[in-house]
């Protein structure tokens, strides 16, 4: 096969993330809206490519006030940061169906390098429509402070409010 354009499936395709609050539980949340320009070989990824854009307004906790205040200056400030882009820079293959996917995470004009842990779940052909489709399960983790969220308070006990780590769990269904 030869590299081709993909297209994400958003009705079968998640962006969730979780932090520990308070110390003693974890916060999770998504991002409902965003796109990606993916370009791919499903007989190679390595020679993949990929941006994914999200809108950061499109953020849901489940909580409106939290989600306000997520959505204000404290953290993402979508006012004046609307976007969060990953952009791949390296894929390797780390086994069957497992791969490490390299790239620039850039949140409030911040670009730092990640990597996430994706594992390939194969390809198959929609009834519905006819097209191929493929499925990618991909997981990672940074430090919020490295991209500007520094907002935290401490707590009468002893720690802090919000955990700086967060954890990312990607669900993603391509066609062509």
């Amino acid at each position: 096969m030869t590299v081709e354009k993909w297209n994400v499936d958003p009705a079968h395709s998640s962006i969730e993330f979780q932090v520990k609050h308070m110390m003693v539980s974890k916060v999770k949340g998504a991002f409902k809206d965003f796109s990606a320009d993916l370009n791919l070989d499903p007989e190679d990824l390595t020679t993949a490519s990929l941006v994914f854009t999200v809108d950061a307004a499109s953020l849901d906790t489940r909580q409106a006030q939290r989600d306000g205040h997520l959505k204000s200056p404290d953290f993402f400030d979508v006012d004046n940061y609307p976007s969060i882009t990953f952009k791949s820079t390296d894929i390797t293959s780390d086994g069957d169906n497992e791969y490490k996917v390299t790239g620039d995470l850039t949140i409030r004009e911040v670009t730092k390098p990640i990597t996430l842990k994706v594992e390939y779940e194969g390809t198959s052909k929609d009834p519905m429509s006819g097209n191929m489709v493929a499925g990618f399960e991909g997981t990672g983790k940074f430090n919020r402070k490295d991209f500007g969220l520094n907002y935290n308070a401490a707590l009468e006990t002893g720690g802090v409010l919000i955990g700086d780590e967060v954890k990312l769990n990607i669900q993603i269904e391509i066609s062509k």
